[in-house]
């Protein structure tokens, strides 16, 4: 009769789901190159970024290499393109980042970003109302 433990079973459900140590090894490095060389993408919104960074951490996390907040908020805020870096500046000497969350900067980086969008959309309200008005130019004659 096969007499298998539970601490047998607890370690082959750990090699299915995280893999041998050399496999776990693996995927800490291909992760943590991942977090460190984090960008947002061309035409990428802060949530789907904010998702993207949210999901590297979470695995490095399981696969028992966290990483303390305030080094995910720095990670995050070097992230941005340069057209943020107005923003940038402005939470870094306004908020403590050891202290500011992940959130906290969400939050932030999301309300910045609506105001982006509003005032592009007011600008092509603006173009758009130029392009129809039509500039007539009169010459007096004289008799």
């Amino acid at each position: 009769m096969l007499s298998i433990t539970s601490k047998q079973v607890c370690e082959k459900l750990r090699i299915i789901h995280e893999g041998t140590s050399q496999v776990k090894g693996s995927k800490i490095a291909l992760l943590t190159h991942s977090y460190e060389m984090f960008k947002m993408e061309h035409g990428e919104d802060i949530t789907n970024m904010f998702d993207r960074f949210t999901n590297i951490t979470n695995k490095l996390s399981q696969l028992g290499k966290p990483i303390p907040e305030h080094e995910l908020v720095k990670r995050l805020l070097r992230s941005l393109p340069k057209s943020w870096k107005p923003k940038v500046i402005a939470i870094r000497e306004a908020k403590d980042l050891n202290i500011i969350t992940l959130d906290e900067i969400c939050g932030s980086l999301l309300t910045h970003e609506l105001e982006l969008k509003e005032e592009e959309e007011e600008d092509q309200r603006e173009s758009k109302e130029k392009k129809n008005s039509i500039a007539l130019k009169a010459n007096i004659l004289e008799k």
